[in-house]
């Protein structure tokens, strides 16, 4: 069994390899594969334009979506542990909600009150995006660590949650009224996700920070073993259920946080990744799904991504589109497999 476990995660590593070259190889513009090869290696002889597509626009977005799709798939295990229920994911306690009210009023009263779209600015307006994003999902955070230490119950944390969502829905919608029809375009395209609108030093800060996030996040493994076994049995066996919710809580919000704020909110892969890795490997184990969850949700991004850039199509599709049609038919599916199974016994 231990032999099996090990070449399936070696094949999901390779897999990110396999879809990581296809992300470099296809898309709008046609590159052969000697191509990518020659300017990936530095080799000189090909044209300033190919590297240029490759180096500044495709090595960007695949690093992107590799480590934004770890940091959502973490975040979505973490949540459906700490919360025992498989709907739980990276939003679920309001913190994109959060993220999407501070770029709201960044955007949507940057033309009413100063008289210049925030699409007009370029690069300031991106970095003034993606400070709102993560002033407001921090917020939002701050709040629900707060109240996580003054509520016992999972389900009253979630509801408030929820209402935190609502309550941002509603701001944001009377934002919307009055704004012009300018900003709420660049709100609804922000709304829409996608791994391209981070690059250069955005994208390299981007990286670094989860690669930092990421390694933290394991060492909270043995703490989520010990919440599957129920708040009773992880006391006795001297874990303070306080304190481990609040680190789990934290964790999960600040990957979903930064990863909201710098590539807008992303659906799905957070809730259905988790759900994939118990499927493959089979176990309930965080030893093993917190790294399958890793390399799944970095694949699937990929994959996401690659279909948002199908070769031939001009432009790119909105990646919450892509993520929905690929991860809404993966939850339903293992629902339903369990249900089954349970009806089974």
């Amino acid at each position: 069994m231990k032999r099996h476990t090990t070449l399936l995660m070696w094949l999901l590593a390779l897999s990110i390899l396999v879809f990581f070259f296809l992300n470099l190889l296809l898309g709008s513009v046609h590159i052969p594969a000697r191509s990518v090869w020659n300017v990936l290696l530095g080799i000189e002889g090909e044209s300033e334009i190919v590297t240029n597509i490759i180096m500044k626009s495709r090595v960007p977005q695949a690093l992107t979506a590799v480590v934004a799709g770890a940091g959502l798939a973490v975040s979505g295990l973490q949540m459906q542990t700490v919360f025992r229920n498989p709907l739980a994911g990276p939003s679920v306690l309001g913190i994109s909600s959060g993220a999407s009210l501070g770029v709201a009023f960044v955007i949507l009263l940057s033309g009413t009150i100063g008289g210049v779209a925030l699409s007009k600015l370029g690069l300031m307006g991106e970095l003034a995006l993606t400070i709102a994003a993560i002033v407001g999902a921090l917020s939002v955070m701050a709040l629900i660590v707060y109240v996580s230490q003054k509520v016992k119950g999972n389900v009253t944390l979630l509801i408030i949650g929820v209402m935190i969502g609502y309550i941002a829905s509603a701001v944001i919608g009377v934002l919307k009224f009055f704004s012009v029809e300018e900003d709420i375009r660049a709100y609804v395209i922000w709304g829409l996700g996608s791994f391209a609108r981070v690059s250069g030093d955005q994208m390299i800060l981007f990286v670094c920070i989860m690669v930092v996030l990421l390694p933290l996040s394991c060492l909270l493994v043995k703490t989520l073993n010990l919440l599957l076994l129920g708040d009773g049995y992880a006391r006795n066996l001297g874990l303070n259920i306080k304190q481990a919710r609040f680190l789990v809580i934290s964790c999960a919000g600040v990957l979903t946080a930064i990863v909201t704020a710098y590539c807008g909110p992303i659906m799905f892969l957070g809730l259905a990744v988790p759900h994939l890795s118990r499927g493959i490997f089979q176990t309930s184990d965080h030893r093993i799904l917190m790294p399958a969850s890793i390399c799944i949700g970095s694949s699937m991004a990929l994959v996401c991504n690659l279909i948002a850039r199908m070769p031939g199509f001009e432009g790119a599709l909105p990646v919450n589109s892509v993520t929905a049609l690929v991860g809404a038919p993966v939850v339903v599916y293992v629902l339903f497999n369990k249900r089954k199974s349970e009806f089974s016994e």
